[in-house]
């Protein structure tokens, strides 16, 4: 059983209480991916989380499998309705968590092994706001493609600050955890909602720990090209608000270069 923090729970190595964290799933008939999911939670190793799923009324199987675990596991909580899309359902979970820190894990991906957020929980000290980490890659069959930082532009570093978010969206949002109370509501009709959310953390937060170990594992999926042509003048939009107009136009065409370069040094190789 997963008890919830008391002001008698254990301390960390840097001497403050244990942290408590809330992860969120979001789901729409995900029957088939769904109960990995909720397996790579269930067998973590640290007693101090809470874990809620927000479903989106499913017509397929997944509220049968929501009640079979739930029941297994005291410290699940979830609901069941209609909702205006993914952020909707991501807020619906923010504002239900009372975690220290909150992780937003989609279905079909999975923390990557059982104490990989007792890892993190050792991490943090007192004035920790974000905790970052690696992102390993799989397919459907849940072999391993690489990590992030190998397969794909997006380079994970060893610090991290808001203005770094200039270069793209350096952090997998399922391997980006910060401090709940930083966490603002996501904006509807966007959908890079994610990466704005990360900057405006970031910009409110004192201390972010790079915890040196793979968070999460990603399950990889297409994304058509209409909607990649949206996610990109979404991307646009986000950066403008942050860094201006100059900075913006400067970055994309880095990124430009920076893409070609990295699908020519990996001719041959696995990329993302």
């Amino acid at each position: 059983m997963h008890p919830t923090a008391t002001n008698n729970q254990p301390q960390t190595s840097q001497g403050h209480n244990a942290p408590t964290f809330s992860i969120v799933t979001v789901v729409y008939n995900g029957a088939e991916l769904l109960a990995g999911t909720i397996q790579s939670v269930q067998s973590q190793t640290y007693p101090h989380l809470e874990y809620i799923i927000v479903d989106g009324a499913s017509k397929d199987q997944t509220l049968d499998i929501v009640r079979e675990y739930a029941a297994k596991m005291p410290y699940m909580r979830w609901i069941s309705e209609k909702d205006r899309g993914l952020y909707d359902a991501m807020n619906k979970g923010l504002r239900i968590a009372t975690g220290d820190f909150i992780q937003f894990l989609n279905c079909g991906d999975h923390l990557h092994a059982p104490d990989t957020i007792e890892q993190l929980a050792h991490k943090t000290t007192r004035h920790t706001d974000v905790i970052f980490g690696e992102t390993l890659l799989v397919d459907e069959t849940r072999q391993p493609a690489g990590v992030m930082s190998e397969l794909s532009t997006r380079k994970l570093p060893s610090h991290l600050n808001w203005r770094d978010y200039l270069n793209g969206m350096l952090v997998v949002h399922q391997s980006f955890i910060p401090r709940r109370a930083l966490a603002p509501e996501y904006v509807m009709d966007n959908l890079c909602a994610d990466y704005d959310w990360c900057i405006k953390i970031l910009k409110n937060s004192r201390e972010n720990i790079n915890a040196g170990v793979i968070i999460t594992d990603y399950l990889m999926g297409g994304m058509s090209k209409q909607r990649h042509r949206q996610s990109l003048k979404d991307r646009f939009s986000v950066m403008r608000s942050h860094f201006g107009i100059f900075l913006t136009l400067a970055a994309h065409l880095w990124i430009v270069v920076r893409a070609a370069m990295h699908r020519l040094s990996r001719i041959g190789k696995k990329h993302y």
